[in-house]
């Protein structure tokens, strides 16, 4: 996994819980206390270890955890990827381009960088359907990234998501409308 995301990991949880607490998150989760830099990958399973300690610390499941930092994120991911970002889209027009704009560049960036595979249909001008799938099965991050997505353009949506992976799908399926 990329270190974006353990930075916004630990960036999440000081915002959520304090400096402190982040510290003993990543102590409790039995992981080296190092220095997340964005050029860099990193285990999968320091990820799923900082997340189900962050989890516990939080009294929330995992997925609530995912989906909450995920809106959290977005200003950040939005500021990095903004060369990518026209300047016309809206809530839509980011997710349904987000595979061929952002994740392509991610995955031929020099790294190990995985980012989920999203496979995008638009069925109306304000709604995509999105086919999430990787094997991280973190898909209420996604979810969340759409939800901070369309409160960054001032929008509500409404997400359903008829199949889960989590849920024995074979991929997730979210109907991302703009109410």
């Amino acid at each position: 996994m990329n270190g974006i995301i353990f930075m916004e990991v630990g960036k999440f949880a000081k915002a959520k819980l304090g400096d402190q607490a982040w510290q003993e998150v990543v102590r409790l989760a039995g992981i080296p206390s190092r220095l997340y830099v964005p050029v860099a990958d990193y285990p999968d399973e320091e990820l799923v270890a900082l997340l189900t300690t962050l989890s516990i610390k939080m009294g929330e499941p995992v997925p609530v955890i995912l989906q909450s930092m995920g809106e959290f994120i977005v200003p950040d991911l939005i500021g990095i990827s903004q060369y990518l970002i026209h300047r016309d889209w809206k809530t839509i027009d980011l997710i349904a381009n987000t595979e061929e704009m952002i994740h392509k560049v991610l995955r031929g960036a020099g790294t190990k960088a995985n980012p989920p595979e999203l496979r995008c249909r638009r069925l109306r001008p304000q709604e995509v359907i999105v086919t999430y799938t990787s094997p991280r099965k973190m898909c209420a991050l996604a979810k969340g990234i759409a939800k901070g997505v369309a409160k960054h353009y001032g929008e509500r949506i409404i997400i359903t998501e008829p199949t889960c992976m989590l849920k024995g799908g074979a991929a997730c399926e979210l109907v991302i409308t703009v109410a």
